[in-house]
């Protein structure tokens, strides 16, 4: 009897209790999910960065002369380079800090039976053009309406969404005590839900010098870029990275005429 006790055990323990295996195939495929939503998620972040094998960044006009153009110093819109592509090399560079002055673009989707405008993506850029933020928001409400060929949001974009409430709070976060530059500016933190001292805001589309050449009404972002920069955007879906950069781009053009119109408003 004992020998038969003894032999049980030993058998007993060569085979998988109930569930065992079939755990552990949950596991897999829940590590495999998880593994290829990252990899998504990855890669979904480098389309618009555009990073190659050694890790260089193959930069457009809007993003090259933002990074190139170091300090203060003004840029002038005759020195920027329209090539096609530039190399930006993958270096440890205090350019990548989150600096005093960030710029700030959000894309919107249609939400309830009215269709009505919530926030789905916000970017936020530094000084140089260096994305510190670059969610995907999920809205409170049913999205009715993606306005893809606009925003560029579809439904597997909010595989990689945070809350509302999560994106609130780092947005808000992140522009505490900033310079914030960005067009139609209202609107963004409208639908934010936040507030910014307008003393510390740089509006593109209520820029008097910007508004000239609109015959007084507001101009728009693509017709700014186009007027003063000679470039191209938005001539597709919108890229908020690349609109953000466009606001950073326009106001560093004429930042000493922003400040001392800022300063005749206080």
């Amino acid at each position: 009897m004992v020998d038969l006790s003894s032999n049980w055990r030993q058998l007993s323990s060569k085979i998988e209790k109930p569930g065992t295996k079939k755990s552990n195939k949950s596991k897999a495929k829940q590590n495999h999910i998880r593994n290829s939503v990252e990899k998504d998620k990855h890669l979904l972040r480098l389309r618009d960065q555009r990073v190659n094998n050694d890790g260089s960044i193959n930069a457009q006009p809007l993003e090259y002369t933002l990074w190139t153009t170091l300090g203060n110093k003004e840029i002038q819109k005759e020195r920027i380079d329209k090539s096609p592509n530039h190399i930006i090399k993958p270096e440890k560079d205090r350019r990548k800090d989150v600096g005093r002055i960030l710029a700030i673009d959000c894309e919107f989707v249609g939400v309830g039976p009215e269709k009505s405008s919530a926030l789905a993506r916000v970017t936020i850029v530094n000084f140089y053009g260096h994305v510190i933020m670059d969610e995907y928001v999920k809205p409170r409400q049913r999205v009715t309406d993606w306005r893809t060929w606009v925003s560029g949001i579809s439904p597997w974009h909010l595989k990689f969404a945070i809350k509302f409430d999560d994106a609130r709070a780092k947005v808000e976060s992140i522009l505490r005590d900033k310079i914030l530059v960005g067009h139609a500016l209202s609107n963004d933190l409208e639908k934010l839900q936040l507030s910014h001292p307008p003393t510390m805001i740089r509006d593109t589309s209520s820029f008097p010098l910007f508004k000239q050449f609109s015959s007084g009404k507001t101009p728009s972002l693509k017709k700014l870029t186009k007027d003063f920069l000679d470039l191209d955007i938005q001539t597709s879906e919108h890229n908020p990275i690349e609109d953000a950069r466009a606001t950073m781009l326009l106001y560093r053009l004429q930042k000493n005429q922003f400040e001392t119109f800022s300063k005749s408003r206080k």
